[in-house]
């Protein structure tokens, strides 16, 4: 197999997002798949719809007229306000884009009347992340202009926390939005169909409430695609947190000294190396560096510790043997790793899945993309 390599298993990632679907819809909570992490990767957002989420959601529009023209057949939303550069794209190819800007719903409106298309828009409010959002007590304002504009529907509102300040959801902002909604209702005598309460820093309240008052809708990307609730990444009962895992091939292994030896000056990013001498160590170099991934969002084997990366070489020491040349090493991956490494044509992309539960497709949505035909020990014991 190629490597570096990302390998996708579909089919965890369609057991995450069909048990979050469950498990919300107790709470009449409908999910919003996000997939700006995976590239809009055309059978992650399948998967994702196969598996219940209610829409299919990214951050840039190109992300969504790939979906579009790979095929992908859900209701789509742009999430991040568009940019007036694009707002032509917006409306004629996502269903919703969600917004804070009223100069921006106008530009809007005037696209979608032009192309005579409607186009649904959710206000964002701003509860107290300092990110996007609309003022609390400017949100009658912007209701009232957005109404009145031609060729728009005003889907309804939400919010964004846990980005920015790591402000965490709880019953006090979500309560706020919850009564935002019922104000705009009875001021303008109108139904909102979403209120769109957060992301997946949302798990751990929306599953914890007895009521989650109007909080109807969130957008859950990193809980599906690994596991893991945003507000302390801690892992989700019942959901697996491996369904990426990056390999790395080494290209040089050798005992070293740990110490540097020289005139110290910058590394290659900027800033001074700390370095402690430790004697010698055994030391591997593997074919993939900052250009390809986060390396603080790795995670190596046991036994096995990343020491440094540059932008093409990440280097390890391992505790009691060294790695051949031409061994493979695999590492779990944060989020901010997974962005990266989905980014980067470097890194092939390996989707793994059962072929009993999803269908072989003849066409993957990315150049660097490999299919391999995998079915779960587990399932095969079944």
């Amino acid at each position: 197999m190629p490597a570096p390599r990302l390998e996708i298993d579909l089919t965890k990632i369609h057991h995450n997002a069909s048990r979050l679907v469950a498990q919300f819809a107790s709470q009449g909570i409908s999910v919003t798949g996000v997939c700006k992490a995976t590239l809009g990767m055309a059978e992650v957002a399948n998967t994702m719809r196969d598996a219940g989420v209610h829409y299919l959601a990214d951050s840039h529009i190109e992300n969504i007229e790939s979906m579009r023209r790979d095929g992908v057949c859900a209701a789509m939303m742009l999430i991040r306000s568009p940019m007036l550069s694009q707002v032509a794209r917006v409306v004629a190819t996502a269903d919703i884009s969600f917004n804070t800007e009223i100069e921006v719903i106008r530009h809007l409106s005037a696209a979608a009347h032009k192309t005579n298309r409607v186009h649904g828009v959710v206000l964002m409010v701003e509860l107290g992340d300092r990110r996007e959002g609309i003022m609390p007590h400017d949100v009658l304002t912007v209701v009232r202009e957005t109404l009145h504009l031609p060729n728009l529907v005003l889907k309804g509102i939400g919010t964004n926390l846990a980005c920015r300040n790591g402000i965490c959801p709880d019953v006090t902002n979500m309560a706020e939005l919850s009564a935002l909604a019922d104000l705009i209702e009875a001021t303008f005598e109108i139904k909102l169909e979403l209120v769109s309460g957060g992301n997946s820093a949302n798990v751990d309240w929306g599953l914890g409430q007895a009521s989650v008052g109007r909080i109807n809708n969130l957008r859950l990307g990193e809980s599906i695609l690994l596991g893991c609730e945003t507000s302390h990444r801690q892992p989700i009962a019942g959901l697996y947190t491996d369904a990426f895992t990056l390999v790395a091939e080494v290209i040089e292994s050798n005992i070293k000294p740990s110490k540097p030896r020289g005139v110290v000056a910058q590394t290659a990013f900027g800033g001074v190396a700390t370095v402690f001498d430790r004697g010698l160590v055994m030391q591997s170099i593997l074919a993939i560096g900052r250009q390809d991934i986060d390396p603080d969002g790795l995670v190596a084997p046991t036994g096995i510790e990343i020491m440094a990366a540059s932008s093409d070489h990440l280097i390890v020491e391992s505790e009691v043997t060294s790695l051949p040349v031409g061994a493979e090493v695999a590492f779990e991956l944060n989020y901010s790793a997974l962005l990266l490494a989905m980014t980067s044509p470097f890194v092939a992309k390996i989707i793994k899945l059962d072929p009993r539960r999803m269908p072989v497709s003849a066409h993957l949505s990315l150049p660097n993309a490999y299919l391999v035909s995998q079915i779960p020990p587990a399932l095969l014991q079944s």
